[in-house]
């Protein structure tokens, strides 16, 4: 008998003590905005293939890329940076062009570089888009491929005195996703 009563204190104290009141809304004010960076693109070529080119232009490529227009980054892309490194250690002063594409093949948007010849620091571009300063997320959106062209401005003959010279040209993009 003693321990009913204990039983029904306990009981009666739990009902009465003071529990505060569950809010099941706390999910609709949840908001889960993840940061999401990958590399996009990475080429090099050794100035031998520069020297080897016939013509001005000695690199030219389309990579198809459908990452940006795939549904769920496309509806959820809040802004984001792509950051370009390039690098030259030839002997030639190089322009090198990034042109996004659309599906018909329509420049979307382009990024000139113009490279000294080596020995050169690494130039480091960052471009933003979606914030009030940057450029349009359409364009980012409908990116169906990324076209990589480079021209040598110098000549054919020449190398580097530098050990192994070459052209790298490195992309990545850095974005914010809002999932919720």
């Amino acid at each position: 008998m003693q321990k009913f009563k204990y039983f029904i204190l306990v009981l009666l104290l739990g009902l009465t003590s003071c529990v505060e009141e569950q809010n099941f809304d706390q999910f609709d004010d949840l908001e889960i905005i993840p940061t999401i960076e990958a590399s996009i693109l990475y080429v090099e070529s050794p100035e031998s293939v520069i020297n080897d080119a016939n013509g001005a232009i000695w690199y030219i490529q389309t990579f198809n890329f459908d990452a940006f227009n795939e549904s769920f980054f496309a509806d959820n892309v809040l802004d984001g940076v792509m950051t370009y490194e390039l690098e030259n250690t030839t002997s030639k002063e190089l322009e090198i062009v990034f042109e996004y594409l659309d599906e018909a093949g329509n420049v979307l948007d382009t990024e000139f570089f113009s490279l000294d010849p080596g020995p050169a620091s690494i130039i480091r571009r960052e471009t933003t888009y979606g914030t009030p300063t940057g450029r349009s997320l359409d364009i980012i959106r409908n990116t169906s491929a990324v076209r990589v062209s480079a021209s040598n401005l110098g000549d054919t003959t020449s190398v580097s005195s530098l050990p192994d010279p070459m052209v790298v040209f490195r992309s990545s993009g850095k974005f914010r996703l809002q999932l919720k």
